[in-house]
């Protein structure tokens, strides 16, 4: 469904919170399995490794303090990241085989619900793919507003539905990932919505990778025979797109600040 005022789209109808858990059952799942048991999830975490590091110096150059939460944290390994360099990492993470995987196999603090914190304030909150699978997102963002400090950060990573490879691939682009993804953004509505919520934009980055590893997966939906030459073209030309076309890429992470 798509709002005629703002783009916002939604997925409609949607599993409710009981049973969308289902979906998220799977080893192809990677965020959640953390396996490398298909070629495609073994590229995913060789490109995993490189972004690690490009998201702890971008956090580290917006903020001093090094207390971070990463809400929807999946199988721990940004926090771990984090917690190796010092940081004091905290995690939300509902799924409860998933949260306990991550506990246990890096001694992580990871609660299920926000409200079981045992501390009220943070300098920085990432959501790395997250936001577009909360189903209460009013009252979600109300609730990070409020764990941010006065000089805090949110940091949220999320698919483009203006990019070329969404254009491109159409009903089959993976990064609608229905039904998980209760939501679909593009680069104002986010803006929008974030506004709403006393946020203030300060800037955005390209996730340049995405593009190659959502055409993979794309490529593999529409049963392509040479699924890998493909992606790597439609990746690198939503990529050469997006830099010339207001930088409409695959995914961006975007920064905002308390208003």
């Amino acid at each position: 469904m798509k709002c005629k005022n703002c783009g916002f789209l939604l997925t409609s109808p949607r599993p409710d919170q009981e049973s969308i858990t289902k979906y998220y059952q799977s080893s192809d799942y990677i965020s959640h399995s953390n396996q490398s048991n298909n070629l495609t999830n073994f590229v995913y975490k060789i490109a995993r490794s490189f972004t690690l590091n490009q998201k702890y110096r971008l956090i580290k150059r917006i903020s001093r303090k090094q207390k971070i939460l990463d809400y929807g944290s999946g199988s721990g390994v940004l926090l771990n990241f984090f917690k190796q360099k010092g940081w004091q990492t905290y995690g939300i993470e509902t799924d409860d085989q998933t949260r306990e995987n991550s506990i246990k196999a890096f001694d992580i603090e990871v609660f299920k619900k926000l409200s079981e914190l045992p501390t009220s304030k943070f300098a920085v909150i990432t959501l790395w793919h997250v936001l577009e699978h909360v189903h209460e997102l009013s009252a979600t963002l109300k609730l990070l507003h409020n764990l941010l400090s006065d000089k805090g950060k949110i940091v949220i990573a999320l698919p483009n539905y203006d990019s070329y490879d969404r254009k491109f691939y159409k009903e089959y682009w993976a990064a609608y990932d229905v039904p998980r993804h209760l939501y679909h953004f593009n680069q104002q509505n986010i803006k929008d919505l974030m506004k709403y919520h006393s946020f203030d934009f300060v800037e955005s980055h390209p996730q340049k990778l995405d593009s190659f590893y959502v055409s993979l997966l794309s490529e593999k939906y529409k049963k392509s025979k040479l699924k890998y030459i493909k992606a790597f073209v439609i990746g690198w030309l939503s990529n050469r797109w997006a830099h010339k076309n207001q930088g409409n890429y695959s995914s961006l992470i975007y920064i905002f600040k308390k208003s």
